[in-house]
């Protein structure tokens, strides 16, 4: 879920916007210079936006009045490394932000360090972790990881921001976390498995790109691995 607009208390906003700044710095950089050595990446970085763009704008209805959706992060991640997915996921969020009225302008902050920071980089390690195991599983692994942690940072900023009267943070948590389970889990999984197809396809149809990019090795386009999806 993205956080709705003044949903936050103010100090919460601003210290949230502060932790994900130096991330976003350091993403500007490092897309300006993938930019510059290699403009040929410029389809697959507009590819893995609209990706997230167009997965996080699925609100599917979850319980108590709240909603789910898929993320599109661990794609941009895998395929350019976190920090770049940092990037193309704010300016997703700001989009959303401005043109669909989904999370908002004081929430930025708080739902890029969630979603575009947190998430890209957990998956990403997981990717990296799982990569011995062969490509499309790492995806799978990668993406719903990725996917997950959105939520559960979500649900630790909110907890955070709203701590229960009784139980305190830790009942805040385990009420936010119990709301987002029901429906997230599940589209971790559909998420996992439709960038799991994505890869396929690029392997398919833009395997050169994914060899610079490291996403493949020259093991892999020799042997022509098959690992079910």
């Amino acid at each position: 879920m993205h956080i709705a607009e003044g949903y936050l208390p103010p100090l919460h906003a601003v210290a949230w916007t502060a932790a994900a700044a130096p991330f976003i710095v350091h993403g500007v950089i490092r897309l300006g210079r993938e930019v510059r050595e290699n403009p040929e990446a410029k389809l697959l970085l507009g590819a893995s936006g609209a990706f997230c763009f167009v997965l996080s704008a699925l609100k599917i209805p979850s319980v108590t009045g709240s909603c789910s959706h898929p993320t599109g992060t661990g794609l941009g991640a895998i395929l350019f490394r976190p920090p770049i997915m940092t990037v193309l996921g704010t300016i997703t969020l700001l989009f959303q932000a401005l043109l669909l009225a989904h999370g908002g302008l004081t929430t930025l902050g708080a739902n890029a360090f969630s979603m575009a920071i947190v998430g890209p980089w957990a998956g990403y390690a997981v990717y990296r972790a799982c990569r011995g195991f062969g490509l499309l599983p790492a995806v799978f692994a990668g993406a719903f990881v990725a996917d997950l942690t959105t939520y559960c940072v979500t649900s630790v900023q909110l907890a955070l921001a709203f701590p229960d009267q009784e139980s305190g943070f830790a009942g805040a948590l385990a009420k936010f976390g119990g709301i987002f389970a029901v429906t997230q889990i599940p589209l971790a999984i559909s998420e996992g498995l439709l960038t799991v197809l994505v890869v396929r396809l690029l392997r398919s149809s833009a395997a050169e790109d994914l060899l610079r990019l490291g996403v493949l090795r020259q093991k892999d386009v020799a042997t022509k691995e098959q690992v079910p999806a």
